[in-house]
C-alpha cells in the first residue's frame, strides 16, 4: 500500500500537457504497430498510376506506396505512421521494405516501371544499399525501370550527400524524382548539381488550378524550371477533369491523382482476383 496515492510520470505528462500527451501516445502506438508489421512481414505496396498527359489511357509508370497491416489485416496508409517513425531507425527499415517490395514487383512484372519513396536519411544506411544491390543482381535490367522518389524537404537536409548518391546510381540506369516540388525550401541553385530526371509538382498548386490564378502562375513557374533543367514534369493530386484539362494545355508531361486511379494493392498489371458467381 506504500505506493497508493503516488502519481506516475505518465500522469504528470498527461496533466501538464494533455494535447502533447495524446500526440506522444499516438506516436508510441504507431511505433508499436510498425515494429510488429516489420517483425511479421506485414508490409505491402499500394500502386497508383501516373498517366501520360497527351493520352491518359496510357500509364507511364506506377508509384509504389508503402502500407502496413495491423494484426487484424487492416491496411494502414503511410500518412498514419511515417511522422512518428521518420526520425527513427524504423524509418530506415520502412524504406528498406519499400525498396525490397518494389524490386520484387519489377522482377515479376517486366512490362512496368515503378517508383518507390526514399528518405534522404536512408542514404548511407547499409541494409538499404544491400537490398538494392541484391535486387539488381537477382534481376538484371531492373535498374532501368526503377525510379527513386525523394521529397524536396528531405533533399535539403543533406544536399551534397544526395547529389553524390544520385550521381552514383544514375550511372547504373536508376532514375530520380523530386517529390512534392514547390512545397519545401530547396534553393534553385541546387538544380545545377542534382540532375533530377523527374519533378512532381506538389498538389497544393494543382487543386482548382483551372480557376485559381495564383496556382496557375506558380505552376507555370515550376514547369518552366523543369523545362530549363530538362526534367520530366508530373502534376500530383489531380482530382477533376477541369484540372486535368488545364494541365494538359499547360504542357505538363504526366498526371497523377484520384481522377486516374487511387492507390491499390491489385493494380491493372497484376492478375485480378476472380469474382465469385452469385
Amino acid at each position: 500500500m506504500a505506493n497508493q496515492g503516488r502519481r506516475s510520470r505518465v500522469d504528470f505528462e498527461r496533466d501538464a500537457n494533455p494535447l502533447g500527451f495524446v500526440v506522444a501516445e499516438q506516436d508510441r502506438q504507431s511505433i508499436k504497430l510498425v515494429e510488429a508489421a516489420l517483425r511479421h512481414k506485414r508490409m505491402r505496396l499500394a500502386f497508383q498510376p501516373i498517366v501520360l498527359s497527351k493520352d491518359t489511357t496510357r500509364v507511364a509508370f506506377y508509384e509504389g506506396l508503402i502500407r502496413v497491416l495491423d494484426d487484424t489485416g487492416r491496411i494502414i496508409p503511410a500518412r498514419d505512421f511515417m511522422g512518428a517513425v521518420e526520425g527513427h531507425e524504423l524509418g530506415r527499415e520502412i524504406d528498406c521494405a519499400a525498396l525490397e517490395l518494389g524490386l520484387q514487383t519489377l522482377a515479376q512484372y517486366p512490362g512496368i516501371r515503378l517508383s518507390v519513396n526514399l528518405s534522404a536519411r536512408s542514404i548511407g544506411y547499409p541494409r538499404w544499399m544491400k537490398v538494392l544491390r541484391q535486387g539488381l543482381a537477382d534481376a538484371p535490367g531492373v535498374a532501368e525501370r526503377l525510379i527513386l522518389e525523394i521529397t524536396e524537404s528531405s533533399v535539403i537536409l543533406v544536399p551534397e550527400i544526395v547529389s553524390a548518391f544520385m550521381d552514383e546510381l544514375q550511372r547504373e540506369g536508376i532514375a530520380f524524382a523530386l517529390d512534392d516540388f514547390g512545397a519545401g525550401f530547396t534553393a534553385f541553385r541546387y538544380f545545377k548539381d542534382f540532375f533530377f530526371d523527374i519533378i512532381k509538382i506538389d498538389g497544393q498548386f494543382i487543386r482548382n488550378i483551372h480557376s485559381d490564378p495564383d496556382n496557375q502562375v506558380l505552376t507555370r513557374a515550376l514547369l518552366s524550371i523543369a523545362r530549363q533543367f530538362e526534367m520530366f514534369a508530373i502534376a500530383e493530386a489531380v482530382e477533376t477533369p477541369e484540372e486535368a484539362a488545364f494541365l494538359q494545355k499547360l504542357g505538363v508531361d504526366c498526371l497523377q491523382g484520384y481522377l486516374f486511379g487511387a492507390p491499390t494493392m491489385t493494380p491493372a498489371f497484376m492478375p485480378q482476383p476472380r469474382r465469385k458467381r452469385a
